[in-house]
């Protein structure tokens, strides 16, 4: 990830805004950004001037867009503006999806085609700088005008008020920016609206949530072999003329990592040639590459959705400085974030079922291959990990009942002027609850295969799989005698989370893709 990264108004990349969102990497403001906002600002205060009728400038806003609004009082309905539409409520978002709203939206605005003036950036760089972290509650919006509520909460710290995060208290914004030396901004025409309108919220949802479900993905395949193993499955199935035959590249791609995985186990080879063993294994592992890949591809889809939203423009009205013009639109609109928020939900979902299939055939002792019933030291006294399965179970069925779609559940607002929204809002907090339920699930698996392994002594795993092994068991004991298992899939979900699991069966055995 870049050390720090410089705002053109251009396109941003995915690992930039997680550099900025996961490790507070500074962001500077490109030397010609003040030149590329100040032609469409000049568009704006001509309207103003003039007296024309624009919305959002000499309107009022949503269904009152047919009310006007004095020229003389456009600057204070912008203050208006952002203090009704500070409605959210429920629990704060995390820190890291608030870094990545700042810097969307000071992208947003500096594209040049907001009509705001360079110091409303300049602002919400000086809060990243500081990590003076608006705090923003995490219900409210429909995703349609754009996140409006979790905005306007993000942006009331430019002029004073709301709150703010400072070493993890929240406190009025006046009094933390005062202690900083940093003056009130005071909104004029439009500037209220832009710090509102676009989709940026549900993009710094689906970026951040798209990298977690790629190292869940990861996790995943690794889960995948680890299983394989403890059962004594049969690396046939992923004979890479099969998969060239379809050729998919998710699946392609994760059977190649499951072959690297699975290169030079002695478990493996131990049954390879005995096909009196099994002419078949379940579909939980044969099929693990149709399924795992296909879920592969679904991200690969919604990388796309977000790498165009990256580098787009998402305000109402759209101001074009080569003509004058100020024309109102929907670009504000999250329809397209939505679908591919929702569609990765499911995806993960996908993840989390096909993995806990594989845990409990480990546990069941008439379909394990000869391992204890339910991994337990001593069976009947000891229950092993028999209800690390059933909360495997709960977290799944959680998530399917997750994945229905909020991009279908339109309920129109603003007297109805607002007839079809895009809940993106909602399909993305919905995708971060599916994120962590998913990696306790994987986390659950690779527990319990990590046992089933163990129990396969002294024939030993492959150099992939031996180092995935000996990473957990740096942070989680052999079972023995019964004790609580959750603080072990905590610790297991954890590595699943940050990458370390996969980054140790990498180290070993080498770049799976």
């Amino acid at each position: 990830m870049p050390e720090y990264v410089v705002l053109t108004g251009d396109a941003l990349l995915p690992e930039q805004v997680m550099a900025v969102a996961e490790r507070r990497a500074e962001v500077r403001l490109g030397p010609g950004v003040e030149a590329r906002m100040a032609p469409a600002r000049a568009v704006v205060e001509q309207a103003v001037r003039e007296g024309r009728v624009v919305y959002g400038i000499t309107t009022g806003f949503g269904a009152l867009a047919n009310t006007r609004i004095d020229p003389a009082l456009a600057d204070e309905a912008q203050v208006a503006l952002l203090r009704s539409h500070a409605a959210g409520v429920g629990p704060a978002l995390p820190d890291p999806l608030v870094r990545a709203m700042l810097l969307l939206r000071a992208r947003t605005l500096a594209q040049g085609h907001s009509g705001v003036r360079v110091e409303i950036v300049s602002r919400l760089l000086d809060l990243l700088r500081l990590d003076l972290l608006p705090v923003v509650p995490a219900q409210g919006s429909v995703g349609a005008s754009g996140d409006l509520a979790p905005f306007a909460h993000l942006a009331l710290p430019l002029i004073g008020e709301g709150f703010l995060w400072q070493r993890g208290r929240e406190r009025p914004a006046a009094e933390v920016l005062a202690e900083h030396g940093l003056a009130p901004l005071t909104l004029h025409a439009k500037e209220g609206l832009s710090l509102l309108n676009g989709t940026e919220g549900m993009l710094a949802l689906g970026v951040l949530g798209l990298h977690r479900a790629r190292r869940l993905a990861d996790a995943a395949d690794l889960a995948c072999a680890l299983s394989i193993e403890a059962l004594l499955g049969s690396t046939r199935p992923f004979d890479p003329r099969l998969h060239e035959l379809r050729r998919h590249p998710g699946q392609t791609a994760t059977a190649a990592g499951l072959r690297r995985y699975l290169a030079g186990s002695e478990i493996g080879g131990s049954h390879r040639d005995d096909f009196g063993h099994a002419v078949q294994d379940a579909y939980s592992l044969r099929c693990a590459p149709q399924v795992h890949g296909a879920c592969r591809d679904v991200l690969g889809f919604a990388d796309g959705v977000l790498g165009v939203e990256l580098g787009a423009v998402v305000d109402n009205p759209v101001v074009f400085p080569e003509t004058g013009e100020v024309i109102s639109g929907g670009n504000f609109h999250g329809q397209p974030l939505a679908f591919a928020l929702d569609f990765t939900t499911v995806a993960v979902t996908e993840l989390s079922s096909i993995s806990e299939r594989r845990t409990d055939r480990i546990l069941d002792p008439e379909r394990s291959s000869g391992l204890p019933p339910f991994l337990a030291s001593r069976p009947g006294l000891n229950s092993g990990y028999m209800i690390t399965q059933y909360v495997a179970a709960a977290l799944v069925a959680e998530n399917r009942v997750l994945c229905h779609p909020a991009s279908v559940e339109s309920i129109p607002t603003s007297g109805s002027q607002e007839d079809h929204v895009s809940m993106g809002w909602g399909a993305g907090r919905k995708l971060w609850t599916v994120l962590e339920n998913a990696a306790r699930v994987v986390a659950v698996e690779i527990l319990c295969a990590c046992a089933g392994i163990e129990s396969r002594r002294p024939l030993a795993p492959a150099p992939g799989t031996a180092a995935a092994l000996e990473q957990v068991r740096r942070r989680v004991a052999p079972l023995g005698d019964d004790r609580p298992p959750a603080p072990d899939i905590e610790a297991v979900a954890g590595m699943v989370e940050d990458g370390s699991l996969v980054r140790a069966a990498e180290a070993a055995a080498g770049a799976v893709r």
